[in-house]
């Protein structure tokens, strides 16, 4: 379910937001991001910690994008995508949290990350987070997850370095076992390929004109594995 409610806009620009040359100058937008894996109270809920802090704060949010989806899902589903279309220069995010924004240390970094080098505002209320460009605590805040996501990454690597390690000690093959054969797209037309065969049909042919495959390599693999049989050449 998506959720997108924005302010109401001006019909006319007002003389504040003209340049001394009379041109119309951007002005900066706060954006509030909001994502729930199921449930849609979630999503209200992060919505009034945001307001509270606005109110509080005299700011005032010109934006909502929302979306309740698993963080499992791609940027695009989650909606980062065009979020990131949406902000701009001097812009304003605002979130509940850090793990709203990705699935990993490592997304979250890399998106905050290209938040501040596009000179937007990163506001997150439960880490207590307001980091810019030009703050160097922010640097230093970057540089930090940067460290997290690259030692994750490292412990990821290495308990899996450590499960074959065990397995292979405990005496579990890895892999698949010799002579496995794997299930395979033309399994369902075995029987129309083995009387093919023995009718004399070439491979190519079969693969070209009775099963619409622009290569035959992929059947030649096939019967060899499965031993069907030398077809009959024509």
């Amino acid at each position: 379910m998506l959720y997108f409610i924005s302010s109401s806009v001006l019909d006319t620009a007002s003389r504040d937001n003209l340049g001394y040359d009379g041109t119309k100058r951007y002005m900066s937008k706060i954006v509030a991001y909001l994502r729930a894996s199921t449930d849609k109270q979630d999503i209200q809920n992060q919505k009034y910690e945001i307001l509270d802090y606005a109110n509080r704060r005299g700011m005032k949010i010109d934006e909502w994008m929302g979306i309740t989806i698993s963080s499992r899902k791609t940027t695009k589903q989650r909606r980062i995508d065009e979020l990131l279309e949406t902000l701009e220069s001097a812009d304003t995010l605002i979130v509940t949290e850090l793990s709203r924004l990705g699935r990993s240390t490592a997304e979250v970094v890399g998106l905050v990350n290209q938040l501040i080098a596009s000179q937007i505002r990163l506001i997150v209320l439960k880490q207590n987070l307001d980091l810019n460009q030009h703050d160097m605590s922010s640097k230093i805040v970057t540089t930090i997850f940067s460290l997290l996501a690259e030692l994750e990454r490292d412990l990821i690597s290495l308990r899996t370095k450590e499960a074959l390690a065990a397995k292979r000690a405990a005496g579990i093959r890895l892999g698949k076992r010799p002579g496995t054969v794997q299930a395979s797209k033309f399994d369902i037309q075995r029987e129309r390929i083995e009387e093919l065969l023995h009718l004399g049909v070439s491979v190519r042919r079969i693969a070209s004109k009775h099963l619409g495959l622009k290569s035959h390599n992929g059947l030649s693999t096939y019967i060899k594995k499965r031993k069907i049989g030398r077809p009959l050449s024509k």
